[in-house]
């Protein structure tokens, strides 16, 4: 066994490649074949995929034979699976980027109001995350790290289209470095101009609706000035960093809390993150299945979008199902969880709730506990929400 930090891969391994590996590491629960090594004990010479899925699984050793793999079966557990979990015990922390990772994971809690039927709601509640409230802090602080892993330092300028939480994430990593960041923004993010700029931001404010839209313009523009351009639409840290932590955090919970749900309900965005937890759960676990949120036709709910606009990771997965929802059913939603628990939801977090309820009213969810994952709070939506009970009222 050696320590992943000492090894090396200096093959590219296609996306399915890793993939398979990945479900077949934990399907198995375990690595049934050792890496390869070269002479010099550290270069990866055969078994590429399975090195690159022990990789992105965050473990802490790697089963090593010289020259050729050899049959094995070594427990992902006794592999340090989940020694990259470890937080603050008194939570106190050395800076503000220490203050993310080490502060996973967010809480899981039982939404004892909002829950129906007998059909026990968890909420994963991403809002704690403390750059921009939101899950995107994960996306936006891995792309950094490991752009500036293969830089060998932070890079000097960055570019990103968002639709305002990415790139919240990118503005404060970026103080963090010493980095310039510039945040491209479609049209019917524009609310999100102010926060950007409270940290540091240049914006740009694109006539499209979409920030899937306005991807090539950004990678145009980053090309022209020498920026970089993480694009989290393609860029498998944004999948890697949620399989590495968000899916192992919410298992860890799942035994806490002595649950093992019937479902996971989660908003699809660039699907980053419903992707690694479909692939994760649906591969370790027997019977879970998992459903995503999306706009209903011709709406527009920030944060998730509807799948025919382009999803990398979502391909390459198995959904059970998704749920179509208004920008107005969401905002029911985040009004009724807040008024039931006490928490004040995102608008995608009030669309994860409606897909949740709405198959619990249609007689399609069982007796059981089900996990939400909540992707944000509700504060920068409160315009939006404020026109709801306005509307409602009338």
């Amino acid at each position: 066994m050696v320590k992943l930090s000492e090894l090396r891969c200096l093959k590219e391994v296609e996306l399915p490649e890793v993939l398979s590996s990945i479900r077949r590491i934990l399907s198995r629960g375990g690595v049934e074949e050792t890496v390869a090594v070269g002479p010099d004990g550290s270069t990866v010479v055969a078994n590429h995929s399975v090195f690159k899925a022990l990789e992105w699984l965050g473990v802490s050793y790697v089963p090593t034979s010289s020259g050729s793999p050899e049959r094995t079966y070594v427990p992902i557990e006794a592999l340090g699976f989940f020694d990259n979990l470890e937080t603050s015990r008194y939570r106190v922390f050395g800076d503000t980027e220490e203050l993310l990772y080490r502060n996973w994971p967010t809480p899981l809690v039982r939404l004892r109001n909002s829950s129906i039927s007998g059909r026990t709601a968890w909420a994963k509640l991403e809002s704690y995350n403390p750059w921009s409230a939101s899950i995107k802090d994960r996306v936006g602080w891995y792309m950094f790290k490991k752009l500036s892993e293969k830089l060998g330092a932070p890079p000097r300028l960055i570019y990103e289209a968002t639709s305002t939480n990415t790139g919240l994430a990118l503005a404060a990593v970026c103080s963090i470095h010493g980095s310039k960041f510039r945040a491209y923004l479609p049209h019917t993010a524009a609310a999100g101009e102010s926060l950007l700029r409270v940290f540091g931001a240049e914006v740009v404010i694109s006539p499209k609706p979409l920030t899937v839209d306005i991807i090539s313009e950004v990678r145009s523009a980053a090309s022209s000035n020498g920026a970089f351009n993480p694009n989290q639409f393609e860029n498998d840290a944004n999948f890697e960093v949620h399989l590495k932590y968000t899916a192992k955090e919410l298992e860890l919970q799942m035994r806490e809390a002595g649950i093992l749900p019937k479902a996971i309900f989660g908003g699809l965005g660039t699907s980053g993150h419903m992707s690694a937890i479909a692939l994760y759960f649906k591969s370790r676990f027997s019977g879970i299945k998992v459903y995503g949120a999306v706009p209903k036709l011709g709406e527009s709910i920030r944060g998730i979008r509807r799948i025919e606009t382009g999803m990398k990771w979502i391909q390459y997965v198995e959904l059970d199902g998704v749920v179509d929802v208004s920008l107005k059913e969401a905002a029911r939603s985040v009004v009724e969880i807040a008024r039931r628990d006490g928490i004040l939801a995102g608008l995608s977090s009030g669309a994860v709730y409606y897909a949740y309820r709405t198959m619990v009213e249609a007689g399609q969810l069982d007796e059981g506990d089900y996990v939400l994952v909540f992707p944000d709070a509700g504060f920068k939506y409160v315009d939006t929400l404020v026109r709801y009970l306005a509307e409602t009222a009338e």
